[in-house]
């Protein structure tokens, strides 16, 4: 995470036992977080293209810094 906040990447992950406990204590420290995007993994993967590109179109990248956020919609 602390790379990605380094770089601007939004971490996608299905790690969803984890991921969001890390992210919320970056945020908690005041640390910078890019985004986490936490995908359930039985979703189909063509479900989860569809809502990242509906998420790429609709959206900026500058909206999700500090957000978890968890698919499906």
């Amino acid at each position: 995470m602390d790379w990605a906040a380094t770089n601007d990447r939004i971490v996608l992950t299905y790690d969803r036992a984890t991921m969001p406990d890390f992210a919320y204590e970056r945020l908690l420290r005041g640390e910078q977080m890019s985004g986490l995007f936490v995908v359930n993994d039985r979703m189909p993967i063509r479900q989860v293209i569809d809502e990242l590109l509906l998420l790429v179109d609709c959206s900026e990248q500058s909206e999700w810094k500090g957000v978890v956020l968890y698919l499906p919609l």
